[in-house]
């Protein structure tokens, strides 16, 4: 019998200490066990490993093929500082918004208190023992890497679609690995898979923050609460019998001394300017009336914001690496707003209006390429059958009244009047509604296009009054814009020729005007509910197209995409 294989089988079947036989043979041996465990005939066979399942078996066994089997968190005998390091890289995985246990950390806790044990003299820890721990160590570092990477789940596999296009190199994991282990750098090897938006950081920050926020509340029996409901707006000096309760709770989040003096019942002015924080937080309008969004915001405790801030931070590890680097559009439609970004400097915010719940704007990313001044409006099929064909039905002059023309297929203009409207079935009306250019337009003046497969544009409005409104989500799933004119010419800075004057005359023509763009400008439709800005301030929205929870349950279970490894 070989000696390797003679030191590997009294190791095993004696559990002789590390200390009893020289460094270099518990290297030898403990590579022979790591061969023996993740070397199995089968490919389609799943590997266990101390009772755990391995997940990312192709890189596991490159990595170890490439060095001989070696372990690559101990020498045999112990388990030195970097081994520790990664343990508690793992823990700490959770202000990422994952679960540590997703990484093994049960059992490599076991595994390290066992350890510990045999040093005190209390036990005995093998070569055995030593091979499970490297590998489920070298497991954990690879799955990690490709779920801070590209998301622990692959957003194409949810109800809701997510179109957002990202190009992923192949990490070579294994290869970061040798090069995290030679560097003595575990920690850094993460940071550097995080998204590259620096305010990424800044969430994970506010994370750790949250967490601390959950174990107060957990330790304080006051602070259990109870759902909150009023009947009708609180106003400065009004009186209400749960202000004690929203005084707790402001409290609770720091908005409120503990000191200040009160007035039980009352709501008074030293509690405003708390409730104007909690509202600028939540994304409402900070006029210091307690309403239903104030009172929703109060009843969310600290485990409710952490779920909200785990699952917008999945999002954001699937968002393109390239968007911080360039020209860029962002709409993000749970806050209602269009943010235009170059070279990382925000140069215009405008208010958005969105789709409704039912016509929700969807989550892609597409190029802008051109605008339109003086928009025609064709209206859609679904929109001429359910509420253009029955408001003529009840009011004959509608279609004049609203600037609309009827057309064949082929574009060719009907008279209105010739058609009788009380006879029209909206199921297979024959022709196509159009309205024509002008202040009514439900376009606006000028609307901004980037091609899609859903048909969502960017344009005016002449509803401005809407624009005051919390909750936008009203539009059919396009994107109105209130702040046309700058965005207009905020796109064609770069031509001279477009003065202001000549932006707000091809704003008013009687024909649509189309004017090409001199570059093409990423525009990002995406949807978060919660972010934090360059200071680390938090801001929360109310999910309103209810498309956390399902991220939320997909992060909860025990396994995420493999991404092919």
């Amino acid at each position: 019998m070989k000696r390797d294989s003679l030191i590997v089988l009294l190791l095993v079947l004696f559990c002789i200490k590390p200390q009893e036989i020289q460094a270099q043979d518990s290297h030898e041996a403990v590579a022979a066990v790591i061969n023996s465990l993740i070397e199995i005939d089968d490919p389609d066979r799943s590997t266990k490993v101390f009772g755990q399942d391995l997940f990312s078996s192709v890189v596991l066994r490159r990595f170890y093929s490439k060095r001989l089997f070696l372990p690559a968190w101990t020498d045999g005998a112990t388990l030195p500082e970097i081994a520790y390091e990664m343990r508690y890289d793992i823990q700490q995985i959770q202000f990422d918004g994952l679960n540590p246990n997703d990484y093994h950390l049960q059992a490599i806790n076991q595994l390290f208190n066992r350890f510990e044990s045999a040093r005190r003299g209390q036990g005995e820890f093998s070569m055995v023992d030593f091979a499970n721990l490297d590998i489920l160590l070298t497991d954990a570092y690879i799955i990690i890497s490709s779920h801070l990477y590209l998301g622990k789940i692959n957003p194409e596999s949810l109800k809701s679609e997510w179109n957002i296009q990202r190009s992923a190199p192949e990490l070579m994991i294994d290869e970061r690995l040798n090069q995290a282990l030679q560097n003595q750098s575990i920690r850094k090897s993460f940071e550097e898979l995080y998204p590259s938006f620096l305010v990424y950081r800044k969430m994970r920050d506010a994370l750790r923050f949250l967490y601390e926020d959950e174990k107060r509340f957990q330790s304080n029996p006051v602070a259990q609460w109870k759902t909150l409901k009023i009947d009708k707006s609180i106003k400065l000096g009004d009186s209400h019998s749960q202000m004690d309760e929203i005084r707790a709770r402001l409290r609770f989040w720091k908005y409120l001394d503990d000191d200040q003096p009160e007035d039980h019942k009352i709501y008074d002015s030293l509690m405003q300017p708390a409730i104007i924080k909690l509202q600028k937080r939540h994304g409402m309008d900070p006029d210091g009336v307690i309403g239903q969004g104030t009172i929703h915001a109060l009843n969310q405790k600290p485990i409710d914001l952490i779920a909200t801030a785990r699952i917008n931070m999945e999002r954001f590890r699937w968002l393109p690496e390239n968007v911080k680097d360039q020209e860029v559009i962002l709409v993000n439609t749970a806050n209602f707003q269009l943010d235009f970004i170059a070279k990382k400097d925000t140069l215009l915010s405008s208010r958005v209006i969105v789709g409704k719940n039912y016509h929700s704007t969807p989550q892609f990313s597409a190029e802008m390429s051109y605008l339109v001044f003086s928009p025609t409006w064709t209206i859609p099929n679904s929109i001429t059958r359910n509420e253009i064909i029955p408001a003529v039905k009840k009011n004959p002059d509608y279609l004049t009244s609203k600037n609309m023309k009827v057309l064949t297929a082929n574009g060719q203009e009907v008279n209105a009047a010739s058609i009788d409207w009380q006879k029209v079935n909206p199921r297979n009306f024959p022709y196509i509604i159009r309205q024509e250019p002008g202040e009514q337009n439900a376009l606006g003046l000028v609307k901004f296009m980037f091609p899609n497969k859903y048909s969502v544009y960017i344009h005016d409005t002449p509803a401005r009054s809407l624009f005051a409104r919390e909750d936008r989500a009203l539009s059919h799933g396009c994107i109105r814009l209130q702040k046309p004119f700058e965005f207009a010419k905020i796109l064609l800075q770069q031509d001279p020729t477009w003065t202001d004057e000549k932006i707000r005359e091809s704003m008013k023509l009687s024909k649509e005007r189309i004017v090409n763009l001199d570059r093409k400008i990423p525009v990002v439709i995406l949807y978060l509910t919660f972010w934090t800005d360059s200071s680390g301030n938090e801001y929360f929205r109310r999910d309103i197209y209810n498309r956390d929870q399902e991220i939320l349950t997909a992060l909860n279970q025990p396994r995420g995409r493999k991404s092919g490894i």
